[in-house]
């Protein structure tokens, strides 16, 4: 057998001979030779090419030409059946090819789908008009499906990478771009709000805290905004990253305790019942300040964000006050010349002087304490800053969840406690306490700028005006009073109620106080007329909420009443709660309360009906929070709870359970949680930022040093 015939050869197994003939050798004349055996051997396969995807026009294009091969070698009657087919209608050919198909077995008929079904696959979005394209695309309600979209063909991730698809989605899940994109960088010291600060040489010797560096970019496309918005949400859903846990140390258990709290892009403030308020920074986690002065403990504390535009409703200072070039000794023992009619400190050591015995610690009643400042606390205060006639466009990044309303035209108080700035290039805070005084602080360096006395009694609560730099308390004297904490001075008394003012919550220019005495009370901060009188509690009322048009109170006899500003008439009594109404959130388009019995109940505005009641807790309800997303609840059972805000459905614990939560504040990116754990007080500060903003921020302070004093 041939071996160019055969699949396998026979190879022989010694000598290849044609035939077995037994041979005798002559040495060895008795044994035989061992015939030759053949044993088939396979041949290894040929291998073959990897098969390649083809496309329809190289598969309609084969099959023509396999046609037109077979055709070549087939009989004449084929090209005659050919000939035929093509003369026929169209009809017929259909009726003709439902015979065949008829008579063809299975195996020819899945040849014949594997070659029609490249045929028939047809790109409608890459043949449609892309305008219509783009319409198709604004139906796909989720961004899953758009991802999965623009992995088909670069055709249509082409069409998926415009941003009418995501802008549409965008608006489909309410993202808006100034609360839901990253945070827009604060301008520099002459920026769009018109502020502009004279050159302050620096004496301070003190080392002062930087600028710390805001979100470097905010997002440039439609796509960046909802990949930005979408990362942070579903980080708030499923996880989140604890940036920082401290445990502050605390003599007496009780002295530890978190009375107030206030949030905003850059700084979180948490005022303690030791007397003590702690700085931490939002985007590192870490303590950066603890600001010490008061005697007693701290009951309330307003964060004023940097940056920020004065409302034209407010006359601006004067650019030195009469008293400069002079110094009282009983505040301020310095040495001080006129540079320019600015009043100049020569030496660090008399800014430590200052802190010890800051401006106004000796003075009752204040009529203007500016004049005592050195130019770097002037600065600090946007003293010598010329303001711009009308109030610019100014940029409210630190307004975060919960705040759709924030921007030129909104005057209603943040509810993380947070404050616009009136142009000043630092944030500053300022508080009150047991010791019923009123202290502001400049972040950046720790000191006191002001001591402003003239409560007789307690302050419980404290707010500050938008853009403006007026403060209004509240005091167990059973007055509250105005004050202009840029020039440290006290601008009126609002006496009225007969009993601790527990509560108040500015909008505009006009306040809402709430008392012990049972009623709340309407007052107008520029004039100090009462405006209205608000009677209806039988019992103490803990806390009010005001947006303008609406006042709702809540207190000791359980019920939440719901005021109109205008008439001062009591438009529903709301009821569901079994204890004390602790907690109040008011927006235009919802009433959430929380009480002491654990209970969430959110009514739907302008019909007040009940929308959502919730078991959040198994103990008081210490505060509460939402936004067009979320509602974070904190309970004296130590959970700090996330639930759906437009169903009630429970989402998940933030933190894990500790003895008990005091405070919880959040802001879109962030959320702090103030409890006791093991006995001692804790602040853990979370982040919900995507990754990439995590590393963007990594590399930003890596790159960011601390500047030195002359800096």
């Amino acid at each position: 057998m041939s071996s160019s015939s055969s699949s396998f050869d026979l190879t022989p197994l010694g000598d290849s001979t044609s035939s077995y003939k037994p041979e005798t050798t002559p040495d060895f004349p008795s044994q035989t030779e061992a015939p030759t055996v053949y044993v088939p051997v396979m041949r290894p396969p040929t291998p073959a090419p990897s098969p390649r995807p083809v496309s329809p026009a190289q598969s309609v294009t084969s099959f023509v030409s396999s046609l037109q091969t077979a055709a070549q070698f087939e009989a004449p009657p084929f090209q005659a059946f050919l000939n035929e087919f093509q003369s026929l209608s169209s009809t017929t050919r259909q009726g003709y090819l439902a015979t065949l198909l008829a008579h063809c077995t299975s195996r020819e008929l899945f040849f014949m789908s594997t070659r029609i079904a490249p045929l028939l696959k047809r790109d409608f979005l890459a043949d449609l008009p892309i305008e219509l394209a783009l319409h198709i695309l604004n139906f796909v309600d989720h961004p899953r499906t758009l991802s999965r979209i623009a992995c088909v063909s670069r055709r249509w991730h082409a069409l998926v990478q415009d941003e009418n698809a995501w802008r549409g989605l965008a608006s489909a899940y309410h993202f808006d771009p100034t609360l839901h994109g990253p945070c827009e960088p604060d301008a520099d010291e002459s920026d769009a709000t018109g502020v502009k600060r004279p050159h302050i040489p620096q004496i301070l010797t003190l080392p002062r805290l930087p600028q710390p560096p805001r979100a470097l970019q905010p997002a440039q496309s439609s796509q960046g905004l909802f990949k930005y918005a979408w990362s942070t949400l579903v980080n708030w859903k499923r996880g989140g990253r604890c940036l920082r846990t401290h445990r502050i140390p605390v003599l007496d258990p009780d002295s530890g305790v978190v009375t107030s709290v206030a949030l905003d892009a850059d700084w979180l403030v948490a005022g303690l019942a030791n007397h003590r308020i702690h700085v931490f920074s939002t985007h590192t986690g870490s303590l950066v300040r603890t600001l010490v002065g008061h005697e007693l403990g701290v009951w309330a504390v307003d964060l004023v964000s940097r940056g920020g535009a004065l409302d034209p409703s407010h006359s601006p200072p004067p650019p030195n006050n009469s008293g400069a070039g002079t110094t009282s000794t009983s505040t301020l023992t310095a040495t001080t010349t006129a540079i320019s009619g600015v009043p100049e400190v020569l030496d660090g050591p008399a800014l430590l002087l200052h802190n010890r015995a800051p401006a106004g610690s000796q003075v009752l009643y204040p009529k203007g304490l500016d004049h005592l400042l050195p130019p770097s606390m002037r600065a600090a205060l946007a003293l010598d800053a010329q303001y711009p006639t009308i109030l610019p466009a100014a940029s409210h990044s630190h307004q975060g969840k919960g705040s759709r309303e924030a921007g030129a035209g909104s005057a209603r108080s943040d509810v993380a406690g947070a404050t616009r700035g009136w142009g000043q290039p630092g944030a500053l805070v300022v508080s009150g306490g047991c010791d019923k005084d009123v202290r502001v602080w400049d972040v950046r360096t720790g000191l006191t700028l002001y001591v402003l006395r003239g409560h007789t009694s307690t302050i419980r609560c404290l707010k500050v005006l938008h853009n403006r730099p007026v403060a209004v308390s509240g005091s167990r004297d059973s007055t509250l009073r105005v004050w202009d904490v840029q020039r440290g001075r006290m601008l009126r008394v609002l006496a009225g109620h007969a009993g601790s003012v527990r509560s108040l919550d500015v909008c505009g220019n006009r306040v809402v106080s709430g008392s012990y005495d049972c009623t709340c009370r309407l007052w107008d901060i520029d004039t100090g007329e009462c405006l209205q009188v608000f009677r209806g509690h039988f019992n103490q009322i803990y806390t009010v909420a005001f947006d303008g048009k609406i006042v709702a109170s809540g207190g000791l006899d359980t019920t939440v009443r719901v005021w109109d500003a205008q008439t001062g008439h009591c438009t529903a009594m709301l009821q569901g709660h079994t204890a004390l109404v602790c907690s109040l959130q008011l927006t235009p388009h919802a009433l959430v309360t929380g009480g002491a019995d654990g209970r969430v109940l959110a009514f739907a505005l302008p019909d007040l009906r009940v929308h959502t009641r919730i078991a959040a807790h198994d103990s008081s309800v210490t505060s509460l929070q939402f936004d067009e997303q979320f509602l974070v609840t904190s309970g004296n059972d130590g959970r700090v709870r996330l639930f759906d805000v437009g169903t009630g459905a429970y989402v998940r614990d933030i933190t894990a359970p500790s003895e008990t939560v005091w405070k919880v504040v959040f802001r879109r990116e962030m959320c702090a949680v103030m409890c006791r754990r093991a006995g001692k007080t804790t602040v853990e500060i979370w982040s919900f930022r995507p990754q990439e903003r995590e590393d963007e921020q990594r590399r930003a302070r890596a790159s960011f040093s601390v500047v030195s004093p002359s800096a």
